[in-house]
This record gives C-alpha cells, sequence and structure tokens, in this order.
C-alpha cells in the first residue's frame, strides 16, 4: 500500500449529536455514532480522516462539522442540506453499573429526534478523490450509496472495515465481497451472518461484550479476552475503541502487509492495542471519554508497539 496517500482513513455511516444524561442529570453532548466516534478519535490521534456524511444545515450540523474540523479532520466531503435537521440520540448512563442506553426521543419533550440519513450518489461522486486514494474505508451502515462508495475504496487498493449494526439481506452479500475486515456483535448478528462470514474472504471479528472476542478467519478462529478495565463508568464506545486501536495499528503497519494477503494472525497486535484503549476508556462518561479527558500522546502510550506484539 502507498504510504504517502494524502487521506488515510475516508467513513461514512451513523454519525449523530449525542445527549449524554448520567444518574438522571444532563451531562453533555458530543459528536457521537459509531462512524462518528471511530473517525473522530482517528483525527484526534492525528490521522489524516476525511468524513462522507449527509447533515441538516442547522445548529447541530454546524457543530459536528466543528468538532470534526477541530480534531483535524478533512471536512470537505461533508455536506449540509438546506431543510434538513442533524441527527441527534439520547444515552443514559447509569455510572454506578456502567450500563447505558439509548433513545430517539426527546427526554422532555417526548419529541423524535431526526434520524441519520445515508449520503447521496451526488455526494459519493464528489468525494471519489478521497475514496480512490484512501488506505482505510469504515462504514458501519449500508445503502445502495454507500455501497458504491465502497466499491470505490476497494477498486483502490483500500481496506475496507465494515462494522454493521443490522443485517440487510438486499445488500450485505455485495458488501462483504468487498470487505477485508467485518466486525460484529455475536448476539446482535451472530445467527443471520456467521455461515456466510465463514465462507468469504474477510476477517471477522465478533465481539461477546464483556468477556472479549473472537477474530475468525474461514474456520480459523482465536480467541482473545477482554482486557480488565480498572474502573468501569461507562461501557459505552468500547466497540468503537476496538476499531480505533486496529485501524491506527493498520495504518501504522501497513508497508508489511497486502490487503489480499492479510490473515488471521496479522491483525492480532491491532485486536489487542484496541481492547487496551476500549478497557481505558471505561473509567470515563461518555462514547470518547478517554480522548476527551487525555491527550493524544497519553492514547499514543497505551497503543505504543512495546505494549502489544506486531
Amino acid at each position: 500500500m502507498n504510504r504517502h496517500r494524502s487521506i488515510e482513513v475516508v467513513g461514512t455511516g451513523f454519525t449523530v449529536l449525542d445527549r449524554l444524561y448520567a444518574d438522571g442529570d444532563f451531562a453533555a453532548e458530543a459528536l457521537g455514532g459509531s462512524c462518528g466516534n471511530v473517525l473522530l478519535s482517528l483525527a484526534m490521534l492525528h490521522r489524516q480522516v476525511a468524513p462522507v456524511l449527509s447533515l441538516g444545515c442547522d445548529d447541530i450540523g454546524e457543530r459536528l462539522v466543528d468538532e470534526f474540523r477541530s480534531a483535524g479532520a478533512h471536512t470537505t466531503y461533508i455536506s449540509c442540506h438546506e431543510g434538513r435537521r442533524s441527527p441527534v440520540l439520547r444515552q443514559e448512563l447509569d455510572t454506578y453499573s456502567g450500563q447505558h442506553s439509548f433513545s430517539f426521543t426527546c427526554r422532555d419533550t417526548l419529541e423524535e429526534y431526526p434520524r441519520y440519513e445515508p449520503i447521496s450518489l451526488a455526494e459519493v461522486e464528489s468525494a471519489s478523490p478521497a475514496l480512490d486514494q484512501c488506505a482505510v474505508f469504515y462504514a458501519d451502515r449500508l445503502s445502495s450509496t454507500i455501497l458504491d462508495a465502497m466499491e470505490r475504496a476497494h477498486l483502490g487498493g483500500a481496506v475496507v472495515y465494515f462494522e454493521p449494526s443490522d443485517y440487510d439481506p438486499d445488500l450485505f452479500d455485495d458488501a462483504l465481497a468487498m470487505t477485508t475486515v467485518l466486525k460484529y456483535s455475536s448476539d446482535r448478528l451472530g445467527p443471520e451472518i456467521d455461515d456466510k462470514v465463514a465462507s468469504s474472504a474477510a476477517i471477522a471479528i465478533v465481539t461477546y461484550g464483556a468477556d472479549g472476542l473472537e477474530v475468525r478467519h474461514g474456520h480459523q478462529k482465536i480467541w482473545s479476552a477482554a482486557v480488565p478495565a480498572a474502573e468501569v463508568m461507562d461501557t459505552c464506545g468500547s466497540g468503537d475503541m476496538v476499531s480505533v486501536g486496529l485501524i491506527d495499528w493498520l495504518l501504522n503497519s501497513q508497508q508489511s502487509w497486502r490487503v489480499q494477503s492479510l490473515g488471521i494472525h496479522d491483525l492480532m497486535g491491532g485486536v489487542v492495542a484496541g481492547q487496551r484503549l476500549a478497557a481505558e476508556n471505561c473509567a470515563f462518561a461518555g462514547a470518547r471519554g478517554l480522548f476527551q479527558h487525555r491527550d493524544a500522546a497519553y492514547v499514543r502510550a497505551i497503543l505504543a508497539p512495546s505494549l502489544y506484539e506486531l
């Protein structure tokens, strides 16, 4: 792969304003959603990141763009549309148990929050310079247009990192055929897609909550127990931190492998790095609490090569 690509990571998918309520009280609001968390965290690690998103031309959309810009991300391919409202998600957190829940309704008015909308074909075409030359393409949602973006990145030689939240029978097979790394929950999606994934070329990261995860390639399997968290305030974002650690590791070590030859053992160093990051993140409220309370140097120390096998 080409280490001189100006854009390292292009991503699209679920990006919202998170409204966080902790122990019954409003605590904070910030950019969230799996796609948003992964891309923003990588930008804060000084990766060259380009979100491809479709937002509303409103105060919330402006705030989300500003958060990306402040983190150093390239915001050229974020489109804001007049007459559309940007998406919002409410998180309720119990800091004593570390448990959380999500809702798309306003706590005070019970009004439905605006929902996420995927990118359009025009937005895919506009982002083609970044899609054609990125090293990693990330998506956590599927639509026909996201599939078009995935195809462009795949044909350009990118690692396609796909983290579906649900199973779309009309689009999933096409996405799987282009996917390099597929990350999904055993409880949520396992029964529906395990067999398809096993017969594909994709390397799968199958998560089992607090127990850990399993890395699979065909019928090969490696179990990786969760890294114990010293303190648990909020488990939200743990899966996103695993993705951040693995993608960062892939970018660091990309000279030593090719997309077509990546195997199950090649990813274990990055998986463990991501698990370390997830454990540290549990000590803070919010999906990116670690990044909001610690600087990039601190996070880099967690991800340092001396702390895991390459």
